[in-house]
């Protein structure tokens, strides 16, 4: 595997900002985090993709120093990882027979757990799921809704790869099942910036918060309040 690493040069437009402090008069939808009630989910995040992309590889480290901060504060952490199936006629269709094969096998084999790259800080508490869709969220391609519910998940922080494709679809289905989302900017990976710039565009205008690691961080260990904010939740 090739060791060097690569980090998105991420932004979100000014105007967007503008937009959300008029409307709701802060720039950050959530200033308050519940360990006790937040979850990790880390998209993806299999030698397929780490092995092939600088940028995968370069938020690793992220996604570690979260998963090991937020299990430490009471919180959970779940690792999803690609089902391995048959390509439909569809994608077969769409892709053409050698891509749909190849991104069919993409999750590898044995058991989900067995699945992640074995860099990735994982605890035997941790959820570990595979799904068969792009999102983990969407109806009868992954139990994670359901098992992050039997914990009383409340509010999820979204890393991995890849950024405009399944980690875009597994947030635009969370928020659209009532979760708290929060998309870390520097924690997921796409192929160019400007993908990955999209869609965390998208997902500030109308899906979720966007953070970086750092802040991401600080609202872990403080418990809470963000310092500097009123209350307002």
């Amino acid at each position: 595997m090739r060791e060097d690493v690569a980090h998105h040069e991420w932004s979100i437009d000014q105007r967007e900002i503008d937009r959300h402090v008029a409307r709701r008069g802060r720039e950050h939808a959530y200033v308050r985090l519940d360990p006790r009630t937040t979850a990790l989910v880390v998209v993806d995040v299999v030698p397929f993709f780490v092995e092939e992309s600088a940028y995968v590889r370069g938020i690793l480290p992220k996604v570690n120093r979260l998963a090991g901060a937020l299990r430490a504060e009471g919180g959970t952490v779940a690792w999803v990882v690609p089902r391995t199936t048959a390509p439909s006629p569809v994608t077969r269709e769409f892709f053409g027979d050698r891509v749909a094969e190849l991104y069919s096998q993409s999750g590898g084999a044995g058991a989900p757990r067995e699945r992640l790259w074995r860099g990735l800080d994982v605890d035997p508490a941790d959820v570990v799921v595979d799904k068969s869709g792009p999102s983990a969220f969407f109806p009868g391609t992954c139990d994670l809704h359901d098992l992050l519910a039997a914990r009383a998940i409340a509010t999820l922080v979204v890393t991995g790869t890849v950024t405009n494709v399944c980690v875009e679809s597994t947030v635009r289905d969370a928020s659209a099942l009532g979760y708290r989302v929060v998309l870390v900017a520097d924690g997921c990976a796409a192929v160019r910036d400007r993908d990955h710039d999209a869609t965390l565009h998208v997902v500030y205008r109308s899906f979720g918060d966007v953070r970086a690691t750092d802040d991401v961080l600080a609202l872990i260990q403080a418990g809470g309040l963000e310092p500097g904010h009123a209350d307002v939740l």
